[in-house]
């Protein structure tokens, strides 16, 4: 297989790629990286624009993306957050259809573009690749559905302590033990789907309650089950 000193090499590509996607042979690897477009991104790059067309999918062999539709007046809302070994786009190319979203980087990413093509003679030709990846769009779904359900039942205050238990399970703890992903309050804002003035309030009030301890961008959660309890989790 292809080397290259400074970024992954097919090997490394492919046992990324099977942590999520493990019914793949050596062929099924080959199709995919041999010819690998491997690019690394720096923080604030775009990967791809809502509207443009779909011309593969890519595959975040490290660092965070941020997904994204936008609103009125330029407003960002963040659907979810993309880590390493997530595919993304490839809704859109199996269902020829431009790009619903925007990807862009906010913790440097190294990404790997999967052709259209290729793609989907993988699925033509591994059902149990087919399967897992069904799987993975069934979990996207309903994720959405929770949000569309916490957006028209819970109060801001509620999501706010919602979201920061999602970034605790998702992308876990520093050695200092706050959040590993480091977001601004306007990100915040848009993930959870209200003003930054409103998040930057309730921050303030979670540090009083201590539920929270704040530094900058990094977030501390000192009592878990009180934020838990506050989403709406328990």
């Amino acid at each position: 297989m292809k080397q290259n000193n400074n970024l992954p090499n097919c090997n490394q590509l492919s046992e990324k790629f099977s942590v999520k996607f493990p019914d793949l042979g050596v062929d099924d690897q080959n199709l995919l990286f041999w010819d690998e477009d491997v690019h690394f991104f720096k923080r604030g790059s775009v990967i791809y624009k809502e509207g443009d067309f779909a011309k593969g999918c890519f595959f975040l062999y490290s660092g965070i993306l941020k997904i994204f539709k936008t609103g009125l007046e330029g407003k960002e809302q963040i659907i979810r957050f993309a880590k390493e070994g997530d595919l993304i786009g490839f809704r859109s190319v199996l269902s020829h259809e431009r790009f619903c979203t925007s990807a862009k980087v906010i913790e440097d990413a190294v990404v790997c573009f999967i052709p259209a093509n290729v793609l989907t003679k993988l699925i033509q030709e591994n059902s149990n690749f087919a399967l897992q990846l069904m799987k993975v769009t069934c979990a996207e779904l309903g994720e959405a559905n929770n949000y569309i359900t916490d957006i028209a039942q819970k109060t801001v205050r509620e999501r706010l302590a919602e979201v920061l238990i999602h970034l605790e399970d998702t992308f876990g703890l520093s050695e200092e033990g706050t959040l590993k992903i480091s977001l601004t309050r306007e990100e915040l804002a848009n993930m959870v789907g209200t003003a930054t003035e409103s998040v930057i309030r309730l921050l303030s009030e979670f540090k009083s309650d201590k539920l929270i301890e704040l530094n900058g961008r990094k977030i501390k959660i000192l009592n878990s089950e009180s934020l838990r309890k506050t989403g709406g989790l328990i």
